[in-house]
């Protein structure tokens, strides 16, 4: 008797909490989604602490209804379903012959075990996953990653362990380094992290169960099937406030969860937002500029940080990338400009604009020199000695 749940729905073959065992023995558990028919398909897999059953709408309620309103593409030509917040809309990939893997990272939605983002053991955790899916009957062996944010930071340090059947990485949206990026821009602390942890990390961390939501889909809880004491739900978890708080400068805790670039080279598309959410513009340029990858592209658009990645322009781009490495079709993907840019024009309009590297071959560099007693900068030196009046601050030019 299988230990999961397989039924045909909307016109794909649906297997519920797939069991993925670690190698330390842990369980994780999965939902895969894939083509009717008999065959092998390539997969995307993500891997996160969102929730696999949480539907967008319900966990993100402000966000789908501004998607909806505004980018009425990103949710038309689906049931949504099976939407869930900033990981492909299987509705979309598998009737072009993906299979789609949704991985509950550790003690995340129906996963157990202790809550710690992006260290060593969540790392191992992915590519493993990657392992797993890639010798499933189902799948062609070939593996690729896609998916905004969290979903995409953790490509950077997969790819760096580089699992042998991870054959190409899209990273929405996504930082690189967890001091610079994610926690400290520029040595300042980022309140975001704590705000992040308790408004869309606790309230699917797993254990939560009964007082949580469930499935839209199935009916199950999404942070189940067990409900734990708060007690025990604060044991299950690193406190990730205090984790940064008393580590103001860089350091070993840091760098593990930071992708060594030096060391990813699968082909690799880096999607950044002019804007979106902060912490991840740095990510997607240092990364594209560092990876040594020899196939790597850059795309840079503007709106909001969730909704570009489900357009048809988002996904139309993705799947360009994914068919050409996944599935070997022969697309014109290698004659794709290095570079795709959406230039941002008044009026919120976004002017597509190719190019071959970045930084720009033909970018004038401009020197500036802050004088610290008018909080000027200015294209010449400043004095040599200059001091705020209130004695805070000695500059030294």
């Amino acid at each position: 008797m299988s230990e999961f749940k397989s039924e045909v729905r909307d016109g794909m073959r649906i297997d519920w909490d797939v069991p993925i065992a670690m190698d330390d023995g842990l369980v994780l558990r999965a939902d895969i989604y894939r083509p009717v028919a008999e065959g092998r398909y390539p997969a995307i897999v993500s891997y996160g602490p969102y929730g696999k059953g949480l539907a967008f709408q319900d966990g993100y309620k402000t966000a789908w209804e501004i998607m909806s309103r505004e980018n009425p593409d990103a949710v038309s030509g689906t049931s949504n379903k099976y939407q869930s917040w900033e990981v492909v809309d299987p509705e979309k990939w598998v009737p072009d012959g993906y299979a789609c893997v949704r991985v509950d990272s550790r003690g995340a939605g129906r996963s157990p075990g202790h809550l710690s983002h992006n260290n060593a053991r969540e790392n191992r955790d992915l590519c493993q996953c990657i392992e797993w899916s890639a010798a499933q009957p189902w799948c062609s062996g070939k593996v690729g990653l896609n998916g905004i944010s969290y979903y995409a930071s953790s490509q950077w340090r997969a790819a760096a362990l580089q699992p042998p059947h991870l054959a190409a990485i899209c990273v929405w949206e996504g930082w690189v380094d967890n001091y610079r990026d994610s926690n400290r821009h520029g040595g300042i602390i980022c309140v975001f992290r704590k705000n992040w942890q308790d408004m869309q990390v606790k309230t699917v961390q797993h254990g939560v169960g009964e007082r949580g939501a469930r499935s839209r889909v199935t009916g199950e809880l999404v942070c189940g099937p067990e409900t734990l004491s708060d007690v025990e739900l604060v044991k299950n978890r690193e406190d990730l406030w205090a984790s940064v708080l008393s580590r103001p400068l860089d350091g070993p805790y840091y760098r593990e969860r930071s992708g060594d670039l030096s060391k990813v080279v699968v082909p690799l598309l880096s999607a950044a937002n002019w804007g979106g959410q902060g912490l991840h513009p740095r990510g997607n340029f240092e990364g594209y500029m560092r990876a040594a990858s020899k196939h790597k592209w850059l795309e840079v658009h503007g709106g909001s940080h969730w909704a570009p990645f489900y357009t048809d322009y988002g996904v139309k781009l993705q799947k360009r990338f994914f068919d050409y490495f996944l599935k070997g079709i022969a697309n014109g993907w290698d004659r794709q400009p290095r570079v795709q840019l959406q230039v941002r024009h008044p009026g919120e309009k976004f002017v597509l604009r190719n190019e071959n590297e970045w930084p720009l071959a033909r970018t004038q560099w401009t020197r500036f020199y802050l004088d610290p007693q008018d909080m000027r900068l200015s294209p010449t030196p400043v004095a040599a000695e200059r001091s705020i009046t209130s004695g805070l601050l000695t500059y030294a030019g």
